[in-house]
């Protein structure tokens, strides 16, 4: 009950939050006269990812695990895990917790931090954000 449409080639893992109205796609360059189902891209949601109301995803898009796309946001390229996406278009700044806690990290680095809601450690490194 959240007007959100999951077409042919979306594919969202266990855990995905889909805000109110949020929009995916599964054609670049579609036209309502010529048939394109085989040109549909694949859009890959991971687990635990949470994607804010009003967002829109652009067809052929891979959201890591536990990513965050802020509401508004139009997803245009690949968003890392636990990476804290936002704007038009999309673009990081920041990183996400498993718990949804902003993670006071920089993009680039390194570094570790510690949630102290769930004695998780984060570990920066080579641009990407792991869990130990």
């Amino acid at each position: 009950q959240n007007n959100v449409s999951i077409y042919d080639n979306v594919i969202l893992e266990n855990d995905v939050f889909c805000g109110p109205s949020v929009v995916f796609t599964n054609v670049k360059n579609p036209r309502s006269k010529i048939d394109r189902k085989d040109e549909y891209k694949d859009t890959v949601i991971k687990k635990g990812a949470s994607l804010g109301a009003n967002s829109t995803i652009i067809c052929g898009i891979f959201i890591g695990e536990n990513a965050f796309v802020a509401g508004g946001a139009v997803v245009t390229k690949n968003v890392k895990s636990y990476a804290l996406v936002k704007g038009v278009p999309a673009k990081q700044v920041g990183w996400m917790s498993d718990y949804g806690e902003k993670i006071p990290l920089p993009l680039f680095g390194e570094g570790t931090w510690k949630c102290d809601k769930t004695n998780q450690t984060y570990i920066l490194r080579n641009r990407n954000l792991t869990k130990n």
